[in-house]
């Protein structure tokens, strides 16, 4: 399915001129190219890296062009046509191995002339006129490469440009009859390779043995790793070896790489979630569609002119069957939708997890989400949408160096928002041991609470009453757990009143224990109360007096002696909804 997606995904963007035709990389990066004339003399060396912004600082970068498509390799010689490193290209040894750079410098020709033997144009025979008079074992000391040997031997790719007579030059790989005579060579079939059932396509096709390299994934090997690979023993079948084992076609791994390599290098397309690199599109190779699912799953990016009311207008619309207006293109409801998650794994990608769905559905799903998580908010927090990322922080301790989530948390979380289901256990877990640890109730962590517990239900039943999972404060409410919570933040604010210097509160104290054994507690915390009442202003005593009444006549004064999770959860809800009533009260007089 995910293969057959991506190979889809590569048609549409070959059909909408977005990308090479099989046979070419696409935005290859290449550093130098070598300007031979008509006798295959190399003129002058061409450096084609530009200075590109990297964070704060600018870098020098290899120039990105389509060149014909490159092998595989391993431990072995390979050669690729056209554009390649110096080892091959030049015969260069910088690995002390002069007998492989000759055997590198040999095979590479030896392919031009396959391809190029009789093809009649001055380009084509200027290539081979290089390779025939080009000396390895002099390269280094060549008046054009001696200055820049070591750049050209630290993994810089080399093309070929062809001066004319005339003093006009022009990139091999833009030659009409050259790229005639690959084209010829790519598609012509290895009358020895084995024909299969394509699993992708359903054609019978040449197999391939080696699928090409994924890169960019967060964590993988910076030259590639492989999605789908059989390299062992162990990871066959019947006697079958690489490739054979799940019998793709040659055109089939080329596409699927080809997209999802395109996919990962574009930011609006690819995002990075804990050691997670997700990955999304629609089967209309939609940037827009695309831009909209990575705001709805990540957040809207700074300076995207995008507000969060836009977002949240056009879920909306979306979820009821209607489409919108996104970024200047109309987004339909109906159009499918792809995300996939990759993550890691020594020379390999595996595969986190692959959803799919309607751009409605899709929608529907996290407009659910959005509204589970809606709660009261402090005025200083301007946020309306609380991010996939944002969420999974709110488990990890701010302390440390470098915070990050659990990769496996954060992508069970990321499938629960996109599938409507079940909010995965260790989001609470990692919830309660933060507000445990910190004793602070977050925005965050009170959204997560309230969220968890309206989703994740049992016997189709809340865990908690759903009279307490709401946004704003329930003054209605008689639940214990949830009145509890309203009066320790009472009993907070009386003691800031008459002690608002004080280093240790009873939050920090007292928190934990009032959340879990209530009845060990609760009755120390109304005596300090009284003597805390005893230091205010008969007005703001009196006050204080009334709030304590009403919330003590709700409930029954034999406190529990001990409250299960959810319970606890009732109490941190409750504490946190009658903080943001206090507050809010508080800036409304001021």
């Amino acid at each position: 399915m995910i293969l057959q997606a991506l190979t889809a995904y590569y048609e549409q963007l070959l059909r909408l001129g977005k990308l090479a035709a099989p046979g070419w990389d696409s935005n290859f990066k290449v550093s130098f190219a070598l300007r031979i004339n008509d006798s295959g003399q190399l003129l002058d060396l061409i450096d084609y890296r530009q200075m590109i912004p990297k964070g704060k600082k600018e870098v020098l970068s290899p120039a990105e062009i389509p060149v014909p498509a490159h092998v595989k390799r391993s431990s072995g010689v390979a050669a690729n046509f056209l554009c390649d490193n110096s080892t091959y290209i030049l015969g260069a040894d910088d690995k002390g191995k002069p007998d492989r750079a000759i055997q590198c410098f040999e095979a590479c020709a030896a392919l031009h002339h396959k391809i190029l033997d009789g093809v009649d144009v001055p380009a084509a025979k200027a290539v081979l006129n290089f390779f025939d008079s080009w000396n390895p074992a002099e390269a280094q000391n060549h008046p054009l490469l001696t200055e820049r040997w070591k750049e050209l031997t630290g993994n810089a790719n080399l093309i070929f440009e062809y001066e004319a007579p005339d003093g006009n030059h022009e990139r091999l790989t833009d030659d009409f009859a050259i790229k005639a005579a690959w084209q010829n060579h790519y598609s012509d079939s290895d009358p020895d390779a084995t024909t299969v059932q394509c699993l992708v396509t359903g054609k019978e096709a040449p197999l391939a043995l080696i699928h090409p390299s994924i890169k960019g994934v967060m964590g993988a090997q910076s030259s590639g790793a492989a999605l789908v690979s059989f390299n062992a023993p162990s990871y066959c079948s019947y006697g079958h070896e690489q490739g054979a084992n799940a019998p793709i076609s040659e055109y089939a791994a080329f596409a699927y790489t080809t997209a999802l390599n395109t996919l990962i290098a574009d930011k609006d397309h690819c995002k990075i979630l804990g050691d997670m690199t997700v990955v999304c599109w629609t089967e209309n190779a939609s940037a827009s569609a695309a831009s909209f699912g990575m705001a709805g799953m990540f957040g809207i990016p700074e300076n995207s002119g995008v507000k969060d009311d836009d977002l949240i207008h056009a879920l909306e619309q979306l979820s009821r069957g209607k489409e919108i207006n996104w970024k200047g293109d109309t987004l339909l409801p109906g159009q499918h939708f792809y995300v996939l998650g990759l993550a890691p794994n020594a020379a390999r990608i595996s595969v986190r997890f692959f959803l799919r769905d309607t751009l409605g559905g899709f929608a529907e799903h996290l407009q659910q989400h959005f509204d589970a998580l809606e709660i009261v908010k402090p005025s200083f927090d301007d946020r309306n949408v609380l991010s996939v990322w944002s969420l999974a922080r709110e488990t990890v301790n701010p302390n440390e160096r470098t915070p990050s989530p659990s990769p496996q948390l954060a992508g069970d979380l990321l499938r629960a928002v996109l599938t409507g289901g079940r909010y995965p256990a260790t989001l609470l877990n990692g919830v309660s041991i933060r507000i445990r640890a910190e004793h602070n109730v977050t925005r965050g962590r009170a959204a997560i609470l309230k969220a968890y517990y309206l989703r994740n239900k049992q016997n189709n039943q809340t865990l908690i009453p759903k009279e307490v999972l709401t946004v704003n404060l329930n003054e209605n409410s008689n639940y214990m757990p949830y009145v509890l919570g309203r009066i320790f933040s009472v009993l907070e604010a009386i003691q800031n009143s008459a002690n608002p210097t004080i280093n240790t509160t009873i939050k920090d104290r007292y928190f934990n224990s009032a959340c879990a054994t209530p009845a060990m507690v609760f009755p120390t915390l109304i005596n300090l109360a009284q003597k805390h009442l005893n230091k205010l202003s008969p007005a703001l005593e009196t006050t204080y007096n009334k709030q304590l009444t009403e919330l003590f006549s709700k409930i029954d004064k034999n406190y529990p002696a001990r409250m299960t999770l959810p319970e606890q959860g009732a109490f941190q809800i409750g504490y946190y909804h009658q903080t943001q009533k206090r507050f809010t009260k508080k800036n409304e007089e001021e």
